[in-house]
């Protein structure tokens, strides 16, 4: 879509439409209709009948698919057209498939068991060397005359791909095409033919017609053969087999010879699983086994010997610990499976990327999400445009759209300063190869360029682009610097017009093209993707549901400009730091075997600027690294709300497309009124019958009329009520727009044809409106689910309830980075936001527990899923359990009886099994033991704290409707050596982890002097009390080391541990006080008389 490079804003609702500075609008250039003469699946001429008119494989939206590949579409693959997914009906003179008995006006015996048939035995040797996927047929093809020399012939060699005849075998004794009955179905084999009823006829040749009849002989038929085997040739090794005495194969088995490659590099999976190994994961599973059943004796001990004495601690006690054990089990066993994926990015190529033809890759448009830029930097978003710009993917089919929810001129003259830059960073980075592309993070490795880069044009480029972006830099600094103070009139663009957005909750839509299709190429005069700058319009009164109405609002608007089949989001501050990233998803989505039942593909998250010690557990290794990936041996990880790719057909609300299963293993091979099989025909086809009807039912959302119905007025379907529902009912789920519902049509993307710029834009407008989602299914069952601020787990959450599976990719160079808050009030604050959008999904009615039954969602999955919405109300077991320790040591009382040696064997067991499970879960997920740490202890201190906030939140907005405003995170565009770090926030959040630990710390000075003054003999029951204590002190003590900054250079271990001896030393010098007698003060008479 050309804008000439202006701003377009408007309002549907107030029937605005403003293009700023702008005196036309231009034409969209048209796209390129097929010709309709090249076969769309294997890109040969589609050849022509005996009729003299080209051959139509579909009768319902002609699609063009050659004989050949219809046929084998037919036999092997899934027998319906790759556009409308229509079943193809048999052709004439075609063999009969599986479910072709129930299209009684198509039956043609003669020809379809016509075993001589020329175009029957060229199409069956054609597939079975073009289409080898998985058998490795080699053979050529022969005409009659050869088929009829061949057939004395005692023994006839496999001739290669590359053409190349034997020496030893005339011109007239070529390889035999053994007709499907004789092979019964398997590779086609050199074979003796000594056996009369192993021979056959061919059709004889009429002199009087023309070969070109036959499908032999002409000049077509001979360019199309030498094309084929110059595709094979450049794909495939060349194997010569030779006659030898032994004979050959004869028994139609696979072939002995190694070098024989069993299927094209081309036409391989581009994805593998790989397992873990079961050294590792058997040990894992024996270990939880092992843990549930001691679990089970524990608390047999635990409820059977109360503490009689402190009876309210002990049922507190036991209380908190059953919680534990069930929120362990929701957490641990959806880690059962876990599995990792590796892809195979040459594979891709081989297959979508041949050398002289279009990139086959899929179209993606990328979203990216802002909205304050005093709180998201511009230059940090600028960053993660220009990583997204030079990635490597056809420039073409790549569409970046950055929202903007705060309609700043900040962030929009940032963007235009970032598409200037882009022309020069683009080709440079593309040039040579560069990692990261994002320039800040790419300047600031500390690396020696110099060390693999010795091409002197390379370093004068590099430092002529670094001062390009130091420059860059400055501009956008003097931008963020002037927007620090609004003039009282607002902001005005540079031709004197104000600028739209000047009333952050009151503005039209505007919309603004940046790049691609406007004639702006980069300083090599490439071509660049299309930039796209989105604002939706808001209104006062309207609900815009914050982040997840933005991202529907891009996908609208998206769906208008390019319509891309697949969708990237990231967050502003998520970089792509792997180019190769949209291809490592495409390795999933566009896998021919069981790409179309993956709804999306989650990368890791992985963060720059954390300190070394990762003091807050901001990486979440533990998570991303060993639960994501048991979870994708279930049905697929949860959505994490960045760096996720989307078919879009899924969030579109669809159910995922159903498993056909391999047909059974009956007689098909005579006619249905034949006594030896006419009993499994009928049965199956009663069993087709059923199975259609549930599959109807089951996709009565995804089966949708013709695109020519969706016109503006719906001309000529005025009285058809047939035509007319599925119109109705398709508004009342996506919206008035009939440009978009045309979108939403089109499974592989693209813009709907004939349509203008001034009609594009007008509903690209339209569909950003902020009424546009009244009456609608967007937020409740299409797009981003609306009822939560964490939206991404309540998005991924109905996917898989669709029925859809998700995949977690990890590749070897993380795909995105990101940044963390590494501030302790910053983080705590994230924390809660997470978990207030958890308990919001609890009260809610998608709520897992009870949510989604009797639909396509795994029971492991579902536990995951229970698991992500009550982890909050583990905070109030968890605050009373913290509590407990300095009780017992204020009280002198315990939550255990003295116990014996079978309740020590017990606890000993129990903290084995603890250890053990974390020991191996380290192991099979390559994960440190100082990260592991890190996890446990960040999960009491957001536990007692955010967690618990987020739950009292929760329940205020639930059942007081008090509603809690979301709070963006900062994000620091500078780390300046980790100097937030110890910047120290006062927050109400500090209170329950600051008052756990005083107290704590209270139990054990007052348990220690308490022990010192009774004597040894309170030192034993004492351990107990201090070794409860000591784990909630260990716990929080990255919670100190926040509390108490950085004193004057003073490392914080010092301070902690001088409190703690000074305290120590103090109690002791009370005890062992030299002035005092051990034994007390003696009364003596006085000798003097004082008298």
């Amino acid at each position: 879509m050309d804008t000439k490079g202006r701003l377009i804003a408007g309002s549907h609702n107030r029937n605005e439409f403003i293009l700023i500075n702008a005196d036309e609008v231009a034409r969209v250039t048209s796209v390129k209709e097929l010709s309709g003469q090249i076969c769309q699946i294997c890109g040969d001429e589609i050849e022509i009948t005996v009729d003299g008119e080209p051959f139509v494989a579909c009768n319902e939206c002609a699609f063009p698919v050659c004989r050949p590949c219809y046929e084998y579409e037919r036999r092997e693959g899934n027998q319906a057209c790759p556009q409308c997914k229509t079943r193809f009906k048999r052709i004439k003179g075609c063999p009969r498939v599986e479910g072709d008995e129930e299209e009684e006006d198509t039956d043609d015996l003669e020809n379809e068991f016509d075993i001589g048939s020329n175009s029957h035995n060229i199409a069956e040797a054609m597939l079975s060397a073009r289409l080898n996927v998985g058998r490795g047929s080699h053979a050529t093809i022969a005409t009659p005359s050869e088929l009829d020399s061949a057939s004395v012939a005692p023994e006839i060699p496999l001739l290669t791909y590359g053409g190349h005849e034997d020496a030893g075998i005339s011109s007239d004794k070529h390889a035999l095409i053994v007709p499907p009955f004789m092979s019964h179905g398997k590779r086609i084999h050199p074979m003796p033919i000594s056996d009369s009823s192993m021979s056959f006829q061919a059709r004889p040749l009429d002199p009087k017609k023309d070969l070109a009849v036959y499908g032999y002989g002409t000049v077509a038929w001979k360019e199309r053969m030498e094309e084929w085997k110059k595709k094979q040739n450049e794909k495939l090794q060349v194997v010569k087999h030779q006659g030898g005495d032994s004979g050959g194969n004869h028994d139609g088995d696979e072939p002995d010879d190694p070098d024989l490659p069993m299927m094209d590099e081309g036409r391989q999976p581009l994805w593998r699983k790989l397992t873990i190994p079961s050294s590792k994961i058997n040990p894992y599973r024996m270990i939880i086994l092992i843990r549930i059943v001691i679990l089970g004796l524990f608390f047999q001990y635990r409820i059977t010997h109360p503490v009689n004495d402190a009876y309210g601690l002990w049922l507190t006690s036991v209380i908190c610990e059953i919680w534990f054990a069930v929120s362990w089990i929701f957490d641990q066993f959806p880690k059962w499976c876990p599995i990792v994926r590796e892809t195979y990015l040459d594979r891709l190529s081989l297959r979508y990327e041949k050398e002289g033809k279009p990139s086959g890759l899929a179209d993606i448009d990328i979203f990216v999400s802002t909205v304050d830029p005093m709180k998201e930097p511009p230059l940090i978003t600028a960053n993660t445009v220009l990583s997204i710009l030079a990635v490597d993917y056809p420039v073409d089919k790549v569409a970046c759209y950055v929202s903007d929810d705060g309609a700043a001129m900040l962030t929009f003259e940032a963007l235009s300063e970032t598409s200037e830059f882009a022309r020069k960073w683009v080709p440079f980075s593309k040039k040579y190869s560069i990692e990261p592309r994002a320039p800040e993070w790419y300047f600031a490795q500390k690396v020696d360029y110099l060390k693999d880069k010795v091409d002197p044009a390379f370093i004068r480029e590099r430092r002529a682009m670094k001062r390009d972006y130091e420059e860059f830099k400055v501009r956008i600094n003097g931008l963020v610097a002037m927007a620090q103070k609004v003039p009282e009139e607002g902001w005005t663009m540079q031709d004197g017009t104000p600028w739209p957005g000047n009333i952050v909750r009151d503005h039209p839509g505007m919309i603004q093209v940046f790049l691609g299709q406007n004639g702006v190429r980069d300083v090599e005069g490439n071509e660049l993707p299309r930039l796209i700058y989105v604002s939706r319009e808001k209104r006062p009164g309207f609900d815009h549901h914050k982040k997840a109405g933005a991202m529907n609002a891009l996908m609208r608007v998206s769906a208008i400009i390019s319509n891309a089949p697949y969708l990237l989001n990231v967050d502003c501050d998520h970089y792509i730091n792997n180019s190769k990233a949209l291809r490592e998803s495409m390795c999933f989505m566009m896998d021919p075997t069981s790409g179309k039942k993956i709804c999306y593909v989650q990368f890791p998250q992985r963060f720059d600027g954390i300190d070394r010690h990762d003091r807050y557990s901001n990486r979440n290794v533990v998570f991303f690294d060993i639960n994501m990936k048991g979870l994708d041996g279930i049905q697929g990880p949860i959505y994490v709300g960045t760096g996720c790719v989307f078919r879009r057909q899924a969030l579109y609300g669809y159910d995922a497309p159903i498993k056909k299963k391999p047909p059974g293993k009956t007689c098909n091979c005579l006619p249905k009124w034949c006594c030896c099989c006419f009993g499994s025909r009928n049965k199956n086809k009663k069993k087709k019958s059923n199975e259609k009807k549930k599959i109807k039912n089951k996709e009565a959302s995804s089966q949708i009329h013709a695109l020519e119905n969706i016109e503006e007025g719906i001309e000529g379907i005025d009285n058809e009520k047939s035509s007319l529902m599925p119109q109705i009912k398709l508004e009342k789920k996506f919206g008035q727009s009939p440009v978009f519902l045309a979108s939403t049509l089109m499974e592989d993307g693209g813009v709907p044809k004939g349509a203008s710029s001034a009609s594009l834009l007008k509903e690209a407008i339209h569909v950003i409106s902020c009424g546009y989602e009244d009456k609608t299914e967007w937020g409740k069952e299409v797009g981003w689910i609306y009822g939560s601020v964490t939206e991404d787990i309540l998005t991924g959450f109905k996917m898989h309830c669709h029925g859809w599976r998700s995949v977690y990719c990890i590749p070897k160079r993380p795909a995105f980075k990101g940044s963390a808050p590494i501030n302790l009030s910053d983080r705590l604050h994230q924390v809660l936001r997470w978990a207030l959008g958890s308990v919001e999904i609890f009260f809610s009615k998608h709520c897992p527990i009870w949510y989604g039954y009797g639909c396509g969602l795994k029971p492991l999955e579902r536990f995951s899923y229970i698991n992500s919405v009550v982890y909050p109300l583990t905070s109030i077991p968890l605050l009373a359990y913290c509590t407990l320790p300095a009780i017992c040591l204020l009280t002198g009382k315990f939550i255990v009886p003295e116990i014996s040696n079978y309740a020590s064997l017990i606890f000993i067991a129990l903290f084995i099994s603890i250890a053990a499970t974390g020991i191996l879960e380290m192991q099979w997920g390559h994960v440190g033991i100082h990260d592991w740490w890190r996890n446990e202890q960040f999960w009491v201190i957001g536990g007692v704290s955010s967690h618990l906030f987020a739950l009292f939140q929760g329940l205020l907005k639930v059942l007081a409707g008090v509603d809690t405003n979301f709070t963006v995170t900062s994000k620091a565009a500078d780390d300046g050596g980790f100097s937030e770090l110890y910047l120290f926030k006062w927050t109400s959040l500090l209170i329950p982890p600051l008052s756990l630990l005083i107290i704590n710390i209270i139990g054990v000075i007052v348990g220690v002097s308490d022990a010192i003054n009774n004597g040894y003999d309170s030192w034993g029951p004492l351990f107990g009390r201090l070794f409860f204590a000591l784990w909630v002190i260990v716990h929080l003590y990255p919670f100190l080391k926040g509390m108490m900054g950085k004193q004057d250079k003073i490392p914080t271990i010092v301070v902690v541990w001088s409190i703690l001896l000074a305290s120590i030393f103090s109690l002791l010098w009370v005890r062992i006080n030299p002035f005092l007698s051990r034994g007390g003060i003696v009364l003596e008479v006085c000798g003097l008389n004082c008298d």
